[in-house]
């Protein structure tokens, strides 16, 4: 068994059990994007199947629903997955319900502050 990369940036631990155990399931995901000032400037929806659970690239996500087709990355960050609880989900860009979803992820994204790099 591979063991987990540390990251000097402050990145937890990739759990390669979960990861693994999250091949091919249904995930829904919820992105919040956030100025510097912590305004939030968008936020986005969508689910979809886990593909590919890599250490160093993140899940790969095949979008369902009304975007189906399209490939989503995420960060290689098992923490964000959490199991769902059974029910319906409605998704507030589309009105797309979704049922039973066997995990939800959450992102917050903030832009860096002007000078930052």
């Amino acid at each position: 068994m591979r063991t987990p990369p540390t990251f000097d940036d402050g990145r937890p631990s990739f759990d390669h059990t979960l990861a693994a155990s999250l091949i091919g399931k249904h995930v829904l995901v919820g992105v919040t994007c956030r100025g510097a000032n912590g305004n939030i400037l968008a936020r986005e929806q969508f689910h979809g199947e886990v593909t590919v659970a890599d250490s160093e690239k993140g899940f790969c996500l095949k979008l369902r629903g009304t975007r189906v087709g399209e490939m989503k990355w995420l960060p290689p960050n098992t923490r964000a997955f959490l199991k769902a609880k059974p029910g319906e989900y409605r998704l507030r860009s589309t009105g797309e319900v979704i049922i039973n979803p066997d995990f939800t992820a959450t992102w917050t994204v903030t832009e860096p502050q002007k000078g930052m790099a």
